[in-house]
């Protein structure tokens, strides 16, 4: 579902701006044809920028890992499984532990 946004028309209190922002780009013309087609995407108006924006955005999140661990379908006996669930929160991790020990890793 595509939301679009409505034109405002005239200044709104408590939407982040104040009255002097908004008479100062309210008597903006829309651009004409010709200057459209002059336009330039940001990122070729101001690459600098765009490279900044980009590399910070990049480096969001949880850094990655050199060894992630791998989803995996594994079909074990129930009690183990209650066995290792009944130790707690991080359960997975011990039984990871244990499988590692287990194969001399």
């Amino acid at each position: 579902m595509i939301i679009k946004a409505q034109k405002m028309t005239q200044f709104q209190p408590g939407r982040g701006y104040s009255k002097e922002d908004w008479d100062a780009v309210s008597d903006n013309p829309p651009l004409s044809k010709e200057e459209m087609a002059r336009a330039k995407p940001f990122k070729e108006a101001f690459p600098d920028v765009a490279e900044k924006m980009e590399k910070a955005i990049a480096a969001r999140g949880r850094p990655k890992l050199d060894n992630p661990k791998q989803p995996l379908n594994i079909r074990l006996d129930a009690d183990i499984i209650q066995f290792y669930k009944a130790t707690g929160k991080g359960w997975q991790s011990r039984m990871n532990d244990a499988l590692r020990k287990a194969a001399g890793l």
